[in-house]
């Protein structure tokens, strides 16, 4: 079993606009095996049979004696976390342009975000395309029956094409509907804040739920990483057969469903990655998802990339930089992938983010 730990350390230092606590509280992240996140340790029960706790006056006679217990009270200047307001977004018809088949909105390119919905008797893609030579193209599949989808503009400031067509032949597409937009963001992280197609939940998700839970016991922003980080570690292990059911059919495109995930506790890469990304973005913290491929073994992948003002801490070889973006891969963290295959940050080769 290949196991390492994780050290991660939380200080005086400014959270994402709010006082930080100024006490220096280390935390120890353990993996579990790889393809098999074991179960979370029971507690243990320190007192004695029947009830009785530790810290139990000893009664007359008795040889027990008291045991020191340590005061988990949260100090009196604790002050919780608080996210901001949650950054929805939706699909606004009225808005839309297009024609019979395509419906498309671009009216919040600004936050970060479009949406399209099509109806058609054969697939309908959706491309997306900016102005740089080297960046990637996004592909999304489009719903016949006009049911909306969320598509996040992780190109940041530029000129977009869109592209809409529906399949004739093998990988040949007629076009329906195209058009070009010049975005213009209302910062870089809305794209990264909010619902999309592969990034799926809404205020009444559960792990939405689950997050805010876990958010109401932290402090900082930090915290709340740490939180949703160890409860995905400690409540979901790889799906080997879900896994192989993708693999063997390519051409099905498989879309998380973050609160089955939650309620099955198994997943696969694009789950956990989702899951996270899901959770830390309804808290208000900025959250890539990325797939891309990992050496030595050109796995395709996928992974998160968290923005923090914070610093201090470290997961595996990857210490979180101040005002920058960084790594955090939870597949290889709850099965316990050793640090040799995890690397310093250099064999993840990122592609597209989401």
């Amino acid at each position: 079993m290949a196991s390492c730990r994780v050290k991660a350390w939380r200080g005086g230092v400014k959270s994402m606009g709010r006082k930080a606590g100024l006490r220096l509280v280390p935390v120890v992240l353990s993996f579990a095996c790889l393809f098999g996140c074991g179960s979370p340790e029971p507690e243990r029960n320190n007192g004695t049979a029947g009830g009785d706790t530790a810290s139990s006056q000893p009664q007359a006679g008795s040889t027990s004696q008291v045991q020191e217990v340590e005061d988990t009270r949260e100090p009196a200047d604790f002050e919780p976390y608080q996210a901001p307001e949650f950054a929805d977004s939706v699909f606004q018809a009225d808005m839309a342009e297009g024609n019979d088949s395509v419906l498309l909105d671009l009216s919040s390119v600004h936050l970060g975000y479009g949406a399209v919905s099509a109806k058609a008797d054969s697939r309908v893609k959706l491309q997306i395309t900016t102005d740089g030579a080297n960046d990637p193209k996004y592909t999304y599949d489009v719903p016949t029956d006009g049911t909306p989808i969320i598509f996040p503009l992780t190109g940041g400031d530029g000129h977009y094409t869109f592209f809409v067509g529906e399949n004739v032949s093998d990988t040949k597409y007629a076009q329906l509907y195209k058009t070009e937009c010049d975005v213009k963001l209302k910062d870089e992280f809305q794209p990264f804040l909010r619902p999309s197609v592969y990034v799926n939940y809404s205020r009444d998700s559960e792990c939405v739920g689950k997050a805010a839970e876990l958010a109401a016991n932290a402090e900082t922003a930090l915290d709340v990483v740490e939180a949703v980080y160890q409860y995905v570690c400690d409540n979901v292990t790889y799906d080997k057969e879900l896994a192989a059911q993708v693999q063997e059919n390519p051409k099905v495109k498989y879309v998380p469903d973050l609160d089955q995930v939650l309620k099955s506790g198994k997943g696969i890469c694009f789950d956990y990655a989702s899951l996270a990304a899901a959770m830390l973005r309804s808290q208000g913290i900025p959250v890539k998802m990325v797939f891309g491929d990992v050496s030595p073994n050109n796995v395709y992948h996928a992974w998160n990339m968290f923005y923090t003002e914070q610093t201090g801490w470290v997961s595996v070889h990857f210490e979180v930089k101040s005002g920058d973006w960084n790594r955090l891969d939870l597949t290889f963290s709850a099965n316990g992938a050793d640090d040799t295959f995890i690397g310093d940050g250099s064999n993840y080769l990122d592609q597209l983010y989401y």
